[in-house]
Protein backbone atom coordinates (compact mmCIF):
# COMPACT_ATOMS: atom_id res chain seq x y z
CA UNK A 1 0.00 0.00 0.00
CA UNK A 2 7.16 4.75 0.80
CA UNK A 3 7.43 4.87 1.96
CA UNK A 4 6.21 3.21 4.90
CA UNK A 5 9.20 4.23 6.20
CA UNK A 6 8.43 7.62 6.24
CA UNK A 7 4.79 7.03 7.39
CA UNK A 8 4.23 8.17 10.74
CA UNK A 9 1.85 6.54 12.55
CA UNK A 10 2.72 2.97 14.25
CA UNK A 11 0.89 -0.08 12.09
CA UNK A 12 -1.61 -1.17 14.70
CA UNK A 13 -0.40 -4.37 16.35
CA UNK A 14 -3.13 -7.23 15.28
CA UNK A 15 -2.28 -10.38 13.91
CA UNK A 16 -4.62 -12.41 11.71
CA UNK A 17 -4.25 -16.08 11.77
CA UNK A 18 -5.57 -16.67 8.07
CA UNK A 19 -5.56 -19.89 5.76
CA UNK A 20 -3.50 -19.29 2.40
CA UNK A 21 -6.42 -20.44 0.13
CA UNK A 22 -8.78 -18.49 1.73
CA UNK A 23 -7.01 -15.42 0.99
CA UNK A 24 -7.19 -12.90 -2.06
CA UNK A 25 -5.69 -9.21 -1.04
CA UNK A 26 -5.01 -10.17 1.89
CA UNK A 27 -1.55 -11.74 3.45
CA UNK A 28 -1.14 -15.66 3.89
CA UNK A 29 -1.39 -18.11 7.00
CA UNK A 30 0.81 -19.35 9.51
CA UNK A 31 -0.82 -22.55 11.07
CA UNK A 32 2.01 -22.70 14.51
CA UNK A 33 4.20 -20.40 16.00
CA UNK A 34 7.75 -22.10 15.83
CA UNK A 35 10.55 -20.68 14.01
CA UNK A 36 13.45 -21.85 12.43
CA UNK A 37 16.19 -19.30 14.79
CA UNK A 38 14.15 -21.12 17.75
CA UNK A 39 15.23 -24.41 16.86
CA UNK A 40 12.48 -25.80 14.37
CA UNK A 41 13.31 -27.22 10.66
CA UNK A 42 10.37 -24.27 9.68
CA UNK A 43 11.32 -20.92 8.21
CA UNK A 44 8.69 -18.72 9.37
CA UNK A 45 7.92 -15.13 7.27
CA UNK A 46 5.85 -12.53 7.79
CA UNK A 47 3.52 -11.39 5.61
CA UNK A 48 2.04 -8.05 5.49
CA UNK A 49 -1.74 -7.64 5.02
CA UNK A 50 -1.13 -6.40 0.77
CA UNK A 51 -1.20 -8.62 -2.01
CA UNK A 52 2.38 -7.64 -2.92
CA UNK A 53 3.75 -8.83 0.15
CA UNK A 54 1.63 -11.89 -0.19
CA UNK A 55 2.88 -12.23 -3.64
CA UNK A 56 6.18 -12.01 -2.45
CA UNK A 57 5.60 -14.92 0.68
CA UNK A 58 4.11 -16.94 -1.77
CA UNK A 59 7.00 -17.12 -4.21
CA UNK A 60 9.45 -17.96 -1.49
CA UNK A 61 7.58 -20.14 -0.30
CA UNK A 62 7.12 -22.49 -3.24
CA UNK A 63 10.75 -21.94 -3.86
CA UNK A 64 11.92 -23.01 -0.89
CA UNK A 65 9.57 -26.18 -0.48
CA UNK A 66 9.87 -27.35 -3.79
CA UNK A 67 13.37 -26.94 -4.19
CA UNK A 68 15.58 -26.59 -0.97
CA UNK A 69 13.29 -29.42 0.79
CA UNK A 70 12.18 -26.67 3.61
CA UNK A 71 9.04 -26.88 5.34
CA UNK A 72 7.86 -22.93 5.26
CA UNK A 73 5.21 -21.01 7.32
CA UNK A 74 3.60 -17.58 6.30
CA UNK A 75 2.19 -15.61 9.09
CA UNK A 76 0.00 -12.11 8.75
CA UNK A 77 1.41 -9.80 10.81
CA UNK A 78 1.40 -6.08 10.54
CA UNK A 79 4.76 -4.36 9.79
CA UNK A 80 5.63 -3.03 13.00
CA UNK A 81 4.26 -6.41 15.18
CA UNK A 82 6.54 -8.17 12.45
CA UNK A 83 9.98 -6.33 13.40
CA UNK A 84 8.95 -7.77 17.14
CA UNK A 85 9.00 -10.54 16.08
CA UNK A 86 12.30 -10.81 13.95
CA UNK A 87 13.09 -9.86 17.14
CA UNK A 88 11.82 -12.50 19.52
CA UNK A 89 12.93 -15.15 16.99
CA UNK A 90 9.50 -16.14 16.45
CA UNK A 91 9.69 -14.91 13.08
CA UNK A 92 12.33 -15.40 10.22
CA UNK A 93 11.99 -13.29 7.62
CA UNK A 94 10.33 -9.93 6.56
CA UNK A 95 10.64 -9.47 3.01
CA UNK A 96 8.66 -6.42 2.34
CA UNK A 97 9.57 -3.49 5.24
CA UNK A 98 8.21 0.22 4.34
CA UNK A 99 9.88 1.52 6.96
CA UNK A 100 7.26 2.14 8.87
CA UNK A 101 8.86 1.37 13.06
CA UNK A 102 12.38 2.87 11.94
CA UNK A 103 12.53 3.46 16.08
CA UNK A 104 12.37 -0.34 16.41
CA UNK A 105 14.64 -0.67 13.36
CA UNK A 106 17.23 1.00 15.16
CA UNK A 107 17.08 -0.90 18.77
CA UNK A 108 16.88 -4.42 16.77
CA UNK A 109 19.55 -3.79 13.96
CA UNK A 110 22.06 -1.21 15.78
CA UNK A 111 21.82 -2.05 19.11
CA UNK A 112 20.33 -6.13 20.66
CA UNK A 113 21.88 -6.79 16.99
CA UNK A 114 19.14 -9.25 17.10
CA UNK A 115 18.05 -8.67 14.00
CA UNK A 116 19.91 -7.80 11.08
CA UNK A 117 19.52 -6.11 7.18
CA UNK A 118 18.68 -9.14 4.70
CA UNK A 119 19.14 -6.45 1.53
CA UNK A 120 17.07 -4.54 -1.24
CA UNK A 121 13.90 -6.33 -2.51
CA UNK A 122 14.23 -5.22 -5.81
CA UNK A 123 11.12 -2.81 -5.54
CA UNK A 124 11.08 0.87 -5.12
CA UNK A 125 7.47 1.94 -2.76
CA UNK A 126 5.54 5.03 -2.99
CA UNK A 127 2.69 6.32 -1.29
CA UNK A 128 0.38 9.75 -2.71
CA UNK A 129 -2.59 10.67 -3.07
CA UNK A 130 -4.42 9.66 -6.72
CA UNK A 131 -6.89 10.90 -8.88
CA UNK A 132 -8.26 9.67 -11.57
CA UNK A 133 -7.53 10.70 -15.23
CA UNK A 134 -10.91 11.27 -16.22
CA UNK A 135 -11.35 14.01 -13.38
CA UNK A 136 -7.66 15.42 -14.24
CA UNK A 137 -9.08 16.00 -18.11
CA UNK A 138 -12.01 17.98 -16.59
CA UNK A 139 -9.72 19.90 -14.07
CA UNK A 140 -6.31 20.16 -15.23
CA UNK A 141 -4.95 21.82 -12.02
CA UNK A 142 -6.36 19.78 -9.75
CA UNK A 143 -3.54 17.70 -9.47
CA UNK A 144 -1.84 20.34 -7.72
CA UNK A 145 -2.75 20.24 -3.49
CA UNK A 146 -2.88 23.96 -3.11
CA UNK A 147 -6.39 23.46 -5.31
CA UNK A 148 -7.98 20.89 -3.35
CA UNK A 149 -10.19 22.89 -1.22
CA UNK A 150 -11.74 24.26 -4.77
CA UNK A 151 -12.75 20.81 -5.33
CA UNK A 152 -13.61 19.43 -2.64
CA UNK A 153 -17.35 19.15 -2.55
CA UNK A 154 -16.35 16.56 -5.65
CA UNK A 155 -15.48 14.47 -2.95
CA UNK A 156 -17.89 14.37 -0.01
CA UNK A 157 -20.14 11.14 0.99
CA UNK A 158 -22.16 9.99 3.93
CA UNK A 159 -19.21 9.44 5.96
CA UNK A 160 -17.05 12.69 5.05
CA UNK A 161 -19.86 14.73 6.00
CA UNK A 162 -19.46 18.96 4.22
CA UNK A 163 -15.84 17.69 3.75
CA UNK A 164 -14.43 15.82 0.99
CA UNK A 165 -13.29 12.29 1.69
CA UNK A 166 -10.06 10.76 1.18
CA UNK A 167 -9.93 7.10 0.82
CA UNK A 168 -7.92 5.21 2.83
CA UNK A 169 -7.28 1.52 2.78
CA UNK A 170 -6.53 -0.83 6.12
CA UNK A 171 -6.69 0.90 9.23
CA UNK A 172 -3.85 -0.77 9.68
CA UNK A 173 -1.73 0.99 7.00
CA UNK A 174 0.91 3.79 8.56
CA UNK A 175 0.39 7.01 7.13
CA UNK A 176 0.79 10.97 7.45
CA UNK A 177 -2.55 11.76 6.05
CA UNK A 178 -4.12 13.28 8.77
CA UNK A 179 -1.57 15.55 9.93
CA UNK A 180 -1.11 16.67 6.05
CA UNK A 181 -4.83 17.41 6.10
CA UNK A 182 -4.55 19.79 9.32
CA UNK A 183 -1.10 21.20 8.27
CA UNK A 184 -1.77 22.16 4.86
CA UNK A 185 -5.64 23.17 5.97
CA UNK A 186 -7.52 21.23 3.34
CA UNK A 187 -11.07 20.71 3.61
CA UNK A 188 -11.05 17.00 3.75
CA UNK A 189 -11.18 14.17 6.21
CA UNK A 190 -9.62 10.58 5.70
CA UNK A 191 -12.10 7.69 5.62
CA UNK A 192 -10.75 4.46 5.80
CA UNK A 193 -12.77 1.08 3.34
CA UNK A 194 -11.28 -1.19 5.94
CA UNK A 195 -8.78 -3.10 3.74
CA UNK A 196 -6.78 -3.22 0.37
CA UNK A 197 -9.33 -5.01 -0.87
CA UNK A 198 -12.43 -3.32 0.03
CA UNK A 199 -10.53 -0.17 -1.00
CA UNK A 200 -10.08 -1.52 -4.18
CA UNK A 201 -13.35 -2.48 -4.89
CA UNK A 202 -14.39 1.00 -3.69
CA UNK A 203 -11.99 2.65 -6.26
CA UNK A 204 -13.24 0.07 -8.99
CA UNK A 205 -16.94 0.68 -8.46
CA UNK A 206 -16.07 4.51 -9.04
CA UNK A 207 -13.60 4.20 -11.69
CA UNK A 208 -16.10 2.68 -13.76
CA UNK A 209 -19.18 4.76 -13.20
CA UNK A 210 -16.84 8.41 -13.61
CA UNK A 211 -17.54 8.90 -10.25
CA UNK A 212 -15.01 11.50 -8.91
CA UNK A 213 -12.49 10.09 -6.18
CA UNK A 214 -9.09 10.86 -3.83
CA UNK A 215 -7.18 7.90 -2.51
CA UNK A 216 -4.29 7.37 -0.70
CA UNK A 217 -2.96 5.02 -3.06
CA UNK A 218 0.64 3.20 -3.18
CA UNK A 219 3.00 1.70 -6.30
CA UNK A 220 3.95 -1.00 -6.94
CA UNK A 221 -0.02 -2.22 -7.30
CA UNK A 222 -1.63 -4.48 -10.21
CA UNK A 223 -4.74 -2.65 -10.04
CA UNK A 224 -2.43 0.64 -11.80
CA UNK A 225 -2.54 -1.92 -14.99
CA UNK A 226 -5.98 -1.38 -15.12
CA UNK A 227 -6.99 2.20 -13.72
CA UNK A 228 -5.50 5.48 -15.06
CA UNK A 229 -4.53 7.21 -12.01
CA UNK A 230 -2.64 10.48 -11.75
CA UNK A 231 -0.80 11.45 -8.32
CA UNK A 232 -1.54 15.08 -6.65
CA UNK A 233 1.21 17.19 -6.56
CA UNK A 234 1.59 17.26 -2.71
CA UNK A 235 4.83 19.58 -1.07
CA UNK A 236 8.00 18.00 -1.87
CA UNK A 237 9.50 15.32 0.26
CA UNK A 238 12.61 16.67 1.91
CA UNK A 239 14.45 14.13 4.76
CA UNK A 240 13.44 14.86 7.96
CA UNK A 241 9.92 16.66 6.76
CA UNK A 242 8.06 14.15 8.19
CA UNK A 243 9.96 13.44 11.42
CA UNK A 244 7.42 15.04 13.84
CA UNK A 245 3.93 12.85 13.26
CA UNK A 246 2.07 16.07 13.98
CA UNK A 247 3.82 18.33 11.96
CA UNK A 248 3.88 16.60 8.87
CA UNK A 249 2.97 18.65 5.60
CA UNK A 250 5.03 17.11 2.71
CA UNK A 251 4.30 13.60 0.72
CA UNK A 252 5.33 10.60 0.65
CA UNK A 253 9.22 9.57 -0.31
CA UNK A 254 10.23 7.08 -2.57
CA UNK A 255 11.66 3.82 -0.76
CA UNK A 256 13.60 0.66 -1.77
CA UNK A 257 11.95 -1.66 0.37
CA UNK A 258 13.92 -3.89 2.16
CA UNK A 259 14.31 -7.41 3.87
CA UNK A 260 15.57 -7.72 7.29
CA UNK A 261 16.22 -11.40 8.85
CA UNK A 262 16.16 -12.76 12.80
CA UNK A 263 20.28 -12.48 13.37
CA UNK A 264 20.16 -16.31 14.14
CA UNK A 265 18.52 -17.45 11.48
CA UNK A 266 20.87 -15.16 9.05
CA UNK A 267 23.55 -16.87 10.83
CA UNK A 268 22.68 -20.36 11.08
CA UNK A 269 19.42 -20.76 8.68
CA UNK A 270 21.87 -22.16 6.03
CA UNK A 271 20.83 -23.06 2.27
CA UNK A 272 17.48 -21.19 3.21
CA UNK A 273 18.87 -17.80 4.62
CA UNK A 274 21.32 -17.69 1.33
CA UNK A 275 17.83 -17.98 -0.67
CA UNK A 276 16.29 -15.62 1.04
CA UNK A 277 19.07 -13.01 0.93
CA UNK A 278 19.01 -13.23 -2.65
CA UNK A 279 15.36 -13.14 -3.27
CA UNK A 280 14.87 -10.05 -5.70
CA UNK A 281 12.58 -9.56 -8.67
CA UNK A 282 10.98 -6.33 -10.03
CA UNK A 283 8.01 -4.45 -9.47
CA UNK A 284 6.38 -6.05 -12.57
CA UNK A 285 6.97 -9.63 -11.47
CA UNK A 286 5.67 -9.07 -8.44
CA UNK A 287 2.63 -6.94 -9.90
CA UNK A 288 2.52 -10.61 -11.89
CA UNK A 289 2.16 -12.60 -9.36
CA UNK A 290 -0.38 -10.19 -7.27
CA UNK A 291 -2.53 -9.40 -9.99
CA UNK A 292 -3.24 -13.86 -10.12
CA UNK A 293 -3.87 -13.84 -6.44
CA UNK A 294 -6.40 -11.02 -6.03
CA UNK A 295 -7.86 -9.95 -9.72
CA UNK A 296 -7.85 -13.43 -11.00
CA UNK A 297 -9.07 -15.03 -7.94
CA UNK A 298 -6.43 -17.79 -8.07
CA UNK A 299 -4.87 -19.09 -4.50
CA UNK A 300 -1.44 -17.83 -3.55
CA UNK A 301 0.22 -21.33 -3.77
CA UNK A 302 -1.61 -21.89 -7.82
CA UNK A 303 -0.43 -18.39 -8.51
CA UNK A 304 3.20 -18.90 -7.23
CA UNK A 305 3.52 -22.13 -9.22
CA UNK A 306 2.16 -20.43 -12.18
CA UNK A 307 4.74 -17.82 -11.95
CA UNK A 308 7.86 -19.96 -10.80
CA UNK A 309 7.45 -22.47 -13.83
CA UNK A 310 7.10 -20.04 -16.37
CA UNK A 311 10.04 -17.91 -14.76
CA UNK A 312 13.10 -20.22 -14.37
CA UNK A 313 15.54 -17.78 -15.55
CA UNK A 314 14.84 -15.12 -12.57
CA UNK A 315 14.54 -17.59 -9.36
CA UNK A 316 17.75 -19.95 -10.27
CA UNK A 317 19.92 -17.30 -9.71
CA UNK A 318 18.51 -16.84 -6.02
CA UNK A 319 19.29 -20.43 -5.56
CA UNK A 320 23.00 -19.91 -6.59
Amino acid sequence: MKSRKNLLRAATATAAVLAVTGLSACGAAKTDSSSSSGGSDTVTIAVPSWVGAEANGAVAKYLLENELDTEVELTQLDESVAIDGLNSGKVDAVLEDWGGAPDKIKRYVEDKKSVVEGGDLGVTGHIGWFVPKYLVDEHPDITDWENLNKYSDLFRTAESGNKGQLLEGSPSYTTNDDAIIENLDLDFKTVYAGSEAAQITQIKEDYKAKKPFITYWWTPQWLNAQVDLVEVKLPEYKEGCDADPKKVACGYAQTPLQKYFNADFAKDGGEAARFLKNFNWTAEQQNEVAAMIADKKMSSAKAAETWVKANEDVWKAWLA
